[in-house]
C-alpha cells in the first residue's frame, strides 16, 4: 500500500509516517508487515540527504583551512644561517637547551698499576741477643702477637752475669767513696785534716760515681733481669715494639754464640707498604707525596688511602718497572704481607678545559660541541678529547677559556 506525502499518518503497524519520510522497512518490502515492531526504520529523501552532506562538509572544510593557516603561521623551531643555528623567540627548544661556560681545572689523572703489600721497614725490627749464652726458655711462637716490653725469651749468659757483678761492685765502691768524703769533710770542719786529704776523698767519690754510671748503662744496654730470677746471669729478651713474630730462628736450649745473629723478627702490621710497579714510560709521572688508593682482591669492597713515600731510582731489569712505595695504615691487620693489590695513583695534570660528557656529539667520525656565538645562536665546533674525568671530558683542542657550550639538548639542535 503506498503512502501519500502530506500530513502525518499512523499505519496499522504503529509506525508514524511524516511528510519527510517515505515508508517503514516492512512497507518498503511491500509485505504489509512491519519487522521493526514499532521502531521506525526510515530513509530520508534525496533532498534532505544533500542538505545533510552540506551541513557536515562545510565545518570540516573550515577546520582544515584553519589548521593550514595555523601551521603556516607557526614560528620555526630553529633556523640555519650558513651554519649558524639560531633558536628564535617562542621556539620550544629554548626550554630544553641548556648552556654553560667551559670549566677550567687541573683534575689529577688516575694511573692504575699493579702492586703488592709489604711490611714497612720502619716498623720491622730484628731481635738479637746482646750477649752470648743459652736460651733457657722461649716465651713466644711464630705468628704470635706481642706487645712492646713483653718477654720473648730468657737467656742464661756469663756476659750478663759479669755486667751484673760490675754494677754491684760499682755501687759498693760509690757508697764507700761517699762515706769517705763525708768523713773527710767532717774532719776538715773540726780542723784535724789537711786540705789534700779532703781533695783526695772528693776525687775518689767522683771516680766511683762515674764507674757506677758506666756499669748501670752497660747493664741497661744488655737488657733486664729475668722476672722472679734470684740467680745472676739470667736475662730477659724483651719485644721492642707491638707487632707479630714474622720469623723465628731459635728454640729453647739453643746456644747464642754470635751477638749479631737474628733470633726473631717482630713486625708491626699496623703500618704496611703497597709497593706499586710503575711502567718505565710512566715513571716520570709519579713522585713522593702523591695521593693513592689501594684495593685488594682478597678484601673486596674495601679501599685503603695513603701517599707515595718513595720512588726507586732503579728500573727493574726484568720487568722494566719502577717501584713506588705507598705507606698505608692497617689498624685491623687485614692486609697481609705479599698480598696482591691494585694501586691507583693520582697524577697531577696541568690546567685543562672540561665540559660535561652530555655536551659531546658524534658527527661522522669526529666529536663536536655546539658553541654559543651570540644569544641563542650556535656554531658547531670539532674538538679533540683528552683522558676522561668521570662525568667530565677533558678538551685537548677546539675550545677556549670563556666559551659557552650546549650541555643539554644539543642532540635536538643536531637533529
Amino acid at each position: 500500500m503506498s503512502l501519500r506525502r502530506g500530513r502525518d499518518r499512523r499505519q496499522h503497524c504503529g509506525c508514524r509516517v511524516s511528510p519527510s519520510l517515505v515508508r517503514c522497512r516492512g512497507h518498503a518490502r511491500g509485505t504489509g508487515a512491519c519487522p521493526s515492531q514499532g521502531k521506525l526504520m526510515l530513509f530520508r529523501t534525496p533532498k534532505n540527504l544533500s542538505v545533510l552532506i552540506f551541513a557536515i562538509a562545510v565545518p570540516v572544510l573550515m577546520a582544515a583551512c584553519s589548521h593550514a593557516d595555523h601551521v603556516q603561521a607557526a614560528a620555526p623551531s630553529i633556523t640555519d644561517d650558513h651554519g649558524l643555528l639560531h633558536i628564535p623567540a617562542g621556539s620550544p627548544l629554548r626550554r630544553r637547551v641548556k648552556v654553560q661556560p667551559v670549566e677550567s681545572g687541573g683534575l689529577p689523572r688516575a694511573l692504575s698499576v699493579p702492586a703488592v703489600i709489604e711490611a714497612d721497614p720502619a716498623h720491622t725490627l730484628n731481635v738479637q741477643a746482646p750477649v752470648t749464652g743459652r736460651v733457657i726458655e722461649l716465651k713466644v711462637g711464630l705468628g704470635d702477637r706481642v706487645k712492646r716490653g713483653q718477654v720473648l725469651a730468657l737467656i742464661a749468659s756469663g756476659d750478663y752475669a759479669q755486667a751484673q757483678a760490675d754494677r754491684a761492685r760499682a755501687a759498693d765502691a760509690l757508697a764507700l767513696a761517699k762515706s769517705g768524703l763525708a768523713r773527710a769533710e767532717g774532719v776538715q770542719r773540726a780542723g784535724g785534716a789537711a786540705q789534700k786529704d779532703l781533695e783526695a776523698a772528693r776525687s775518689g767519690y767522683q771516680q766511683a760515681q762515674a764507674e757506677d754510671i758506666r756499669a748501670q748503662a752497660r747493664l741497661a744496654s744488655l737488657g733486664s733481669p729475668a722476672p722472679g730470677s734470684r740467680g745472676a746471669g739470667r736475662m730477659a729478651l724483651l719485644s721492642p715494639t707491638d707487632g707479630s713474630i714474622t720469623s723465628l730462628s731459635t728454640a729453647a736450649g739453643a746456644f747464642v754464640n754470635d751477638p749479631n745473629a737474628v733470633l726473631m723478627t717482630v713486625t708491626d702490621i699496623g703500618h704496611v707498604w703497597a709497593t706499586a710497579n710503575v711502567a718505565e714510560n710512566e715513571s716520570s709521572l709519579v713522585a713522593p707525596g702523591q695521593l693513592a688508593e689501594v684495593t685488594l682482591p682478597a678484601l673486596p669492597g674495601r679501599r685503603f688511602r695513603g701517599a707515595v713515600q718513595s720512588v726507586s731510582d732503579v728500573v727493574d731489569p726484568d720487568s722494566r718497572r719502577v717501584k713506588a712505595r705507598i705507606a698505608l695504615a692497617n689498624p685491623d691487620g687485614a692486609m697481609k704481607a705479599n698480598m696482591f693489590a691494585t694501586a691507583v695513583l693520582m697524577v697531577p695534570q696541568p690546567g685543562a678545559l672540561l665540559v660535561p660528557q652530555s655536551a659531546l656529539l658524534m658527527n661522522n667520525d669526529s666529536v663536536t660541541v655546539f658553541v654559543e656565538v651570540s644569544p641563542w645562536t650556535f656554531a658547531r665546533r670539532t674538538v679533540e678529547l683528552g683522558p676522561d674525568e668521570g662525568g667530565l671530558a677533558r678538551i685537548a683542542k677546539g675550545l677556549r677559556p670563556g666559551d659557552r657550550v650546549v650541555v643539554a639538548g644539543g642532540v635536538l639542535i643536531n637533529d
